[in-house]
């Protein structure tokens, strides 16, 4: 007999020996154990490794290392069948992807689903897609299955849906009884009728028209009933004709640029075109896609952060040509505007740049320019200073209150209004405790943003990244502490964040001399877009360590940005 053969030979008798010891010695406190309790490695009869071999001849490994306790599963009184619990998992996947939950976190959910429910499932997650493989016990071939939708955040909605998730994970539900709940959630009906959604557009632009794109009374309005017609588009005719879903946001954009330039002209400096073409497609501005590929790219998923960041890109840049293209549309109709803006033009040969000034002597003369658009050149247009340019908005000392910016202390009713307003745009039943609780964390994570730039005026990436820090440790804190969803009570607020990052650089849309500084305009407004979504991702996953660092792990998976 070799060394091998007698080594495995001892191994062998003293794990028989451990296990009789267990069995019999019930005064010791091991009457209840079972044989099944442990599992025992495989005992190899070849050669061992330099890895198995003992450190010198005369020792034996003990058995007893060999011995690792079987994971104690998590669903014990709801046991069902393999068929079943690939129908909750693929209901699930289904219901992340349709309600608008986090898509850097989709995989992981259903990866500790998966676990929780005892099945061996691997996940492939791409836009609008996940790839399920699903490994049964006994049979050599796995099943693939293709889960394919999309669609917009639904608060509700997706708050139910982690309920249910939580439920059937705890064990407090089956899972059939979950594929039940989910699947009358994915058949029913929006939370709200469509004229309410259209509504609720019109009061969301209007606010963010005053708020955050220096506009009036009468510019509020307008982009009000912009917006309005662009959710109306969206909401019926593009669902109904796929070919006018292509170009739905091309052909609104040039609608609402066409409308605000026409208005602009108009005798008397009633309207601004800046104010009113940015705040009527603000519901349209690629923010949230821009967000989510920043928190996709750290969360080490390259292939969709890239697919969407470069997606949001492109996206901006026909934005930006479309609402260039509507402006230019009614220079066409109208010979007199065209004249006028082309012969000021060429009289000023100005250069118009966006973003924050400050100017180095304090003898100027000139306009106190904060935040906004700023043209350098000849001053032939008599701009004094009386005039101030407010976010690309001309504006005179003497004019009438109705054609002024709303004043500061509005602010006070506006951004609740508009967080309010906000939340019951993407679905949030006004029913529920959980709007509270949104509109606090919005209004908190906005004033802080307000004030770092106050502080920090030419730093917008560090202004989103304070205000996304502030909301996500609020959520979080909800999450762990009040056992609320982090996801849905921080949504309000982090969409709050990157209209009013971006628009402290001034608005959406500029004069323009050439087709180069057109293209640049849209570039450096898809580079500001990146800065400020770049910022709230850091500030998010910053306070979501610091909330996590210490105390007892998640049993389910972490369900926030």
């Amino acid at each position: 007999m070799n060394f091998n053969d007698e080594l495995n030979e001892k191994r062998h008798s003293f794990s028989s020996s451990i296990t009789a010891f267990f069995q019999d010695n019930s005064a010791l406190g091991f009457s209840d154990l079972k044989k099944d309790d442990y599992e025992h490695e495989h005992i190899k009869t070849g050669p061992l490794s330099s890895k198995d071999r003992p450190a010198r001849r005369g020792s034996v490994i003990p058995a007893l290392l060999y011995m690792k306790p079987i994971r104690e599963k998590a669903i014990k009184r709801n046991v069902e069948e393999i068929e079943v619990r690939i129908q909750f998992i693929l209901k699930l996947a289904k219901a992340l992807l349709s309600f608008g939950a986090p898509s850097h976190r989709i995989e992981s959910h259903l990866d500790a689903a998966a676990e929780h429910l005892d099945m061996t499932i691997h996940f492939v997650y791409l836009p609008a897609l996940i790839i399920v493989s699903c490994h049964k016990e006994g049979k050599k071939n796995a099943q693939t299955y293709f889960v394919r939708a999309s669609g917009k955040i639904a608060l509700s909605k997706l708050h139910q849906v982690h309920v249910i998730y939580r439920d059937v994970v705890h064990d407090n539900i089956g899972a059939e009884s979950g594929s039940r709940a989910l699947r009358s959630l994915l058949r029913s009906p929006p939370t709200y009728p469509f004229l309410v959604r259209c509504s609720l557009a019109f009061i969301c632009a209007a606010i963010m028209c005053a708020l955050s794109f220096g506009g009036s009374i009468t510019d509020v309005g307008i982009s009000g009933m912009c917006a309005f017609l662009l959710q109306y588009l969206g909401l019926d005719v593009a669902k109904k004709s796929a070919l006018y879903g292509n170009v739905y946001e091309i052909s609104i954009s040039m609608l609402v640029s066409f409308v605000a330039r026409a208005l602009s002209n108009i005798r008397g400096n009633i309207f601004c075109y800046s104010a009113i073409s940015s705040s009527g497609v603000i519901l349209i501005l690629p923010g949230f896609t821009i967000l989510t590929s920043a928190l996709e790219l750290m969360s080490k998923n390259l292939f969709c952060g890239s697919v969407r960041l470069v997606y949001a890109i492109i996206y901006t840049l026909f934005l930006g040509f479309s609402l260039t293209i509507g402006s230019d549309l009614y220079h066409l109709f109208d010979r007199e505007a065209r004249h006028a803006f082309y012969h000021n033009a060429m009289r000023t040969n100005m250069t118009y740049l966006h973003g924050t000034f400050s100017m180095l002597n304090g003898t100027t003369g000139g306009p106190d320019i904060s935040v906004g658009t700023l043209g350098v050149g000849n001053n032939n247009l008599g701009i004094t200073s009386s005039t101030q340019v407010i976010k690309g908005c001309l504006r005179f000392a003497d004019a009438p209150w109705w054609k002024q910016p709303v004043p500061w202390w509005s602010f006070f009713y506006l951004v609740p209004l508009y967080s309010f307003c906000s939340s019951l745009s993407n679905l949030q039943s006004i029913r529920s405790y959980q709007i509270v609780v949104m509109v606090f964390f919005s209004c908190c994570s906005w004033a802080v943003n307000r004030v770092t730039n106050i502080i920090l005026p030419k730093r917008a990436d560090l202004a989103s990244a304070s205000g996304a820090f502030v909301i996500g440790i609020l959520g979080n804190m909800y999450s762990r502490i009040f056992r609320g969803t982090a996801f849905t009570s921080m949504v309000t607020g982090v969409l709050f964040l990157v209209p009013s990052s971006i628009a402290q650089g001034g608005a959406l849309t500029q004069s323009y001399e050439s087709s180069e500084i057109q293209y640049s305009t849209g570039f450096s407004l898809a580079l500001r877009m990146i800065s400020v979504a770049s910022g709230v991702t850091i500030g998010l996953f910053v306070s979501q360590l610091v909330v996590y660092l210490a105390g007892h792990r998640k049993n389910a998976a972490h369900f926030a940005f």
